[in-house]
């Protein structure tokens, strides 16, 4: 077939070919994605990068549809549903330190997570299939979700899964941007690849005295010492250990003096875990741990455990799909094993609604800086939009055609 002959109907696009398509559209996406770098959103706050995702999807002839307050979908190809793909739009509350012609022009606002990448990847892809299917109609559809808010607890998943934007899918799969991966490879894992993350916060109370007659009181400052030293240790004799049940405290306060034993001291922090089952159980365990092991000290125990996110699992079938894509795309080294993350990721709530699959999207220079997310001076290698772009198309042409 010469490159300005018309693809036969239901060809199935070659690696070659999806190549081209996404180089072609190179430019535009990165455009894309500086402007949304420059103007960045916190959570549900995403109006502008809403209208914009709208505006330049239409202006390739494309029918966005909004979500709710903030976010979008768009369909692409026809017949029955193959896939969703999802990339989340939010920013950080945090100061850009890149120092970048298009940095953040909002103070205190970056994009430090990478979702502007996240997001550009989905709206290249989006095009990229466009294209494709004008060449030859795609046997299936694809669905490209844009997704708010996935920095708030328990996040803005949920709110896309109850309008009903992923009843028709069958499988879904989403990335998110890996400093420590190299520019041009892609991170897979079978199984957990995030972690369940809740908040804890342990008040307690008592009458409070004099440290030179402890025994007059309830000994707050000994009471959370105890909490903290022994609330971990005991919940990792209580679950599975395969279930990486982890609770690390970030906060501790109480009194105001050497010499007072105080009323009121608080302890705060979050348990992570990397089983659904196990994270599912852990509310009613933590909740007797904390009260059993504040028992002798006779002190008031108010147990506020704010459930996040579950453990994004990824299924086999979906894990496959991205890494034959990947190879085929990007060669045989392209996909190498990531390692568990221990970070919660809302995309968690969809791979419980269908069958699904995260990978982590190497950004880094190689023989370069390795940076870190959720940092001010974060610098991912742009190149890392392409390789997004072709992956996710090649995992969606292979999932349509083999409907």
């Amino acid at each position: 077939m010469s490159p300005t002959s018309t693809p036969p109907a239901g060809h199935q696009p070659t690696p070659a070919e999806i190549t081209a398509v996404c180089e072609a559209l190179s430019e535009t996406a990165h455009a894309f994605r500086r402007d949304l770098h420059a103007h960045p959103e916190l959570s549900f706050q995403e109006f502008r990068t809403t209208d914009q995702i709208v505006a330049a999807l239409e202006a390739h002839g494309l029918s966005p549809v909004r979500l709710e307050g903030t976010g979008a979908f768009v369909d692409v190809g026809e017949g029955p549903f193959a896939l969703g793909l999802r990339g989340d739009i939010d920013a950080l509350p945090v100061t850009e330190e890149t120092g970048l012609p298009y940095a953040s022009t909002v103070e205190g606002r970056a994009h430090a997570c990478g979702h502007d990448i996240h997001t550009s990847v989905m709206f290249g892809t989006a095009l990229a299939l466009a294209e494709l299917h004008r060449r030859s109609p795609l046997p299936a559809t694809v669905r490209v979700i844009f997704q708010p808010a996935e920095e708030l607890i328990p996040g803005g998943a949920k709110k896309v899964i109850a309008q009903g934007i992923l009843d028709p899918l069958p499988a879904v799969l989403a990335l998110h941007c890996d400093p420590r991966i190299d520019v041009g490879q892609v991170g897979t894992r079978i199984g957990a690849i995030t972690s369940a993350s809740d908040t804890i916060r342990i008040a307690l109370t008592g009458r409070g005295g004099h440290t030179s007659r402890p025994q007059l009181t309830e000994d707050l400052v000994q009471a959370l010492a105890f909490l903290a030293a022994n609330v971990p240790a005991v919940l990792a004799r209580r679950v599975d250990a395969r279930s990486g049940v982890s609770v690390v405290w970030g906060q501790i306060s109480a009194g105001s003096a050497p010499n007072q034993i105080p009323s009121h001291g608080t302890l705060a922090g979050t348990m992570r875990c990397l089983d659904s089952e196990a994270w599912e159980a852990s509310g009613d365990l933590l909740d007797m741990v904390v009260r059993q092991l504040a028992t002798p000290f006779s002190v008031d125990v108010a147990l506020d455990h704010v459930r996040g996110v579950p453990p994004v699992v990824n299924s086999e079938e979906q894990t496959l799909l991205i890494e034959e894509a990947a190879r085929a795309q990007l060669g045989p080294q392209a996909v190498v094993l990531t390692p568990q993350s221990m970070g919660g990721e809302d995309f968690a709530w969809m791979t419980q609604a269908v069958s699904g699959s995260m990978f982590r999207l190497g950004t880094r220079t190689p023989g370069g800086e390795t940076y870190d997310l959720h940092r001010g001076d974060y610098t991912p290698d742009e190149r890392a939009l392409d390789v997004g772009i072709q992956v996710m198309v090649a995992a969606s042409v292979r999932a349509a055609h083999a409907l």
